[in-house]
């Protein structure tokens, strides 16, 4: 659903002046300004505002707010869930019966002036395809677009985003290139990454150059293009039939950047088949062994799942019980050993806090 003209409905608290727009002058007072009543498209209170009008609005008809997300609205009707997820003005429901939705159309359209675009199939960028046994998510379309836009379309494919062995580093050996071009393109990458997990270690490798970037950074970033053009239509799938259990896989390298000798934690969430959450991300300090660099990347990949485990409550889904995997048995070892012996004396405190997790 789409609500037309969503910052138009609520008045804003704060006293805000505007100049009289153009076209609009009053030629008897021309240095006049106006004393905001509502929002307007543009202003920083505006969003705020509508928000505070909804969901007061879907409060008010018996709907409970997220505990995590709060922009998501539960409500419970006899088992039957109603969800609503709310992105500025685009608001996405899903039910467990039809009727309940059609309710709710009912609901917001007795307040707000709406238009039901129907069932999901294409939002920020992101494609939607529901098929009876499941539902399949993808870019395929933005990939085009942003091939289009820097003129890869043509480009040979390239089965990697990236080398095996990349010598990417900061240095002042190189031709600069166009700072402006080399963000934009990093930038259309990382919106990119929302689907598309298989990139995002090459783009977030890239992005660290963006200050200075030199040709073979550019290279670097046109080769994660060659790959998208090789392989546009990937995407996630989402079965219907999967079982409902939540699951985590966590992995480190060691000492994987050139620069500055920092690992590199990985992570990913799995609900049942369905994957559900991805992180790739360097570390933050250099670990002293492989031990210690796997047991970051499961202190990390923890929190996430402590995360996704309160979301899901929202959803009336309990998983307090999540086996974390890991292929490390030293870091494993280090986890169930609630002693802090010597050998993680120098692992910083803020990762240790696995330990109270592990069962």
């Amino acid at each position: 659903m789409d609500v037309k003209s969503a910052f138009l409905y609520e008045k804003i608290g704060e006293e805000v002046y505007v100049k009289q727009p153009p076209g609009f002058v009053d030629p008897a007072h021309p240095n006049q300004v106006f004393k905001l009543d509502k929002a307007l498209y543009g202003l920083h209170q505006a969003p705020r505002a509508w928000y505070e009008t909804l969901s007061g609005y879907l409060l008010s008809n018996n709907y409970k707010r997220g505990a995590i997300d709060q922009t998501l609205f539960i409500k419970d009707e006899g088992g039957e869930i109603l969800l609503v997820q709310i992105y500025v003005d685009d608001i996405i429901i899903g039910s467990t019966r039809k009727k309940i939705c059609k309710d709710f159309e009912i609901l917001m359209h007795s307040k707000f002036e709406m238009s039901s675009i129907g069932e999901l199939n294409f939002f920020l960028g992101l494609q939607v395809k529901q098929v009876p046994n499941g539902i399949i998510i993808c870019q395929s379309k933005y990939v085009k677009s942003i091939l289009e836009r820097f003129k890869m379309v043509d480009c040979s494919a390239t089965r990697t985003p990236m080398q095996v062995h990349h010598q990417l580093t900061l240095g002042n050996y190189g031709q600069d290139t166009d700072q402006h071009q080399y963000r934009a393109m990093i930038g259309y990458l990382m919106y990119l990454t929302a689907s598309r997990l298989d990139i995002m270690f090459a783009v977030c490798l890239c992005s660290i150059f963006q200050a200075v970037p030199k040709s073979f950074h550019l290279h670097a970033v046109k080769r994660n293009f060659r790959y998208l053009k090789g392989a546009p239509r990937l995407g996630l799938w989402y079965s219907k039939n999967d079982k409902f259990n939540m699951y985590a896989y966590t992995d480190s390298d060691y000492g994987g950047c050139n620069m500055d000798k920092k690992s590199t934690s990985g992570g990913c969430q799995f609900l049942g088949g369905r994957l559900i959450s991805w992180q790739c991300k360097k570390q933050t300090c250099v670990s002293t062994s492989i031990v210690e660099a796997e047991y970051i990347a499961a202190s990390s990949c923890c929190a996430q799942v402590i995360w996704i485990q309160n979301q899901m409550l929202d959803y009336g889904m309990t998983f307090m019980a999540t086996p974390i995997h890991i292929d490390n048995m030293s870091a494993i070892s280090i986890t169930n050993n609630s002693v802090q012996h010597s050998k993680t004396k120098h692992i910083d405190i803020m990762y240790h806090f696995i330990r109270d997790q592990a069962k």
